[in-house]
């Protein structure tokens, strides 16, 4: 915030301004392993597994997560937090002949916490785009709210710790056995379905987790604000359209090419 200049005056006055949000009542952070986690293959990577013994784990990102919130009975202000998530990989593997063969799967965790989200006695409508006097409600659960409270999940892409290949062990499978269970819009990161067969080999993967769980509820704030100003600096665009003299006027990236020491990084962990 120190480097935006505005054009502001000290007589601007402040004035006492009420905003709509979220108040964090409880949160978590946590440190998973998931152990041989059974990977959902395409029919291209079901069939190299079958002809391979050597494979390594290229990439692995989160595409998708789902989260329910349920009241914990006999515990008022507590809720169950499941959280369901689903991690996209990609493999490489030793062919016939000294060749390597990238193919991609969907591996599936869960994790469930217990966190407090005290007690709303109010039920939020909100109006949208298709709100009219005469509008027909939508009581599947769109537009109908609940007094429930909000639960977050904030997590890293995970790190793959091992991988190999078994022939009958299934892992540490949670609910989510089948690819028929695997949201649409998770299959659609894949460039080929997912095959529905579960025989013949399965790949296992081991997952590290860095995470961090909170649960909200909407809340008005008093906060002391001034109007918006409008900023000194100027937009300014390239003019000139040759991309090397662009390249030139960049500066060098020094710190790339001096890597910190091991004395300075556990310094910095140290401030952290």
């Amino acid at each position: 915030m120190s480097d935006i200049r505005c054009n502001c005056t000290p007589s601007i006055p402040r004035e006492s301004i009420c905003i709509d949000t979220y108040r964090v009542l409880d949160s978590c952070r946590d440190k998973d392993c998931y152990e041989d986690t059974v990977v959902h293959l395409t029919d291209f990577g079901r069939e190299i597994i079958e002809h391979t013994t050597s494979v390594r784990a290229k990439s692995a990102c989160v595409v998708h997560a789902s989260i329910s919130v349920d009241p914990i009975n006999f515990n008022r202000g507590f809720y169950q937090i499941s959280m369901r998530i689903y991690v996209k990989l990609r493999f490489e593997a030793c062919v016939c002949k000294g060749n390597s063969q990238e193919f991609e799967g969907i591996a599936v965790v869960e994790k469930k916490v217990i966190l407090y989200g005290s007690e709303g006695n109010v039920s939020i409508y909100k109006s949208g785009v298709e709100d009219n006097f005469c509008h027909v409600p939508d009581l599947s659960g769109a537009e109908c709210s609940s007094n429930m409270p909000i639960a977050v999940l904030e997590v890293a892409d995970p790190i793959v710790l091992g991988v190999k290949i078994d022939r009958e062990h299934r892992g540490s499978c949670c609910c989510c056995c089948s690819c028929r269970d695997i949201p649409e819009c998770v299959c659609r990161t894949l460039s080929a379905p997912l095959c529905d067969s579960d025989e013949g080999k399965v790949l296992l993967v081991s997952l590290g987790f860095f995470s961090v769980v909170r649960i909200e509820r909407p809340t008005q704030l008093l906060i002391s604000g001034t109007e918006y100003c409008v900023p000194e600096k100027e937009c300014v665009a390239h003019e000139d359209e040759n991309p090397c003299s662009i390249f030139r006027n960049m500066q060098f990236p020094i710190n790339e090419f001096c890597p910190p020491s091991l004395s300075s990084m556990i310094k910095e962990n140290k401030c952290k």
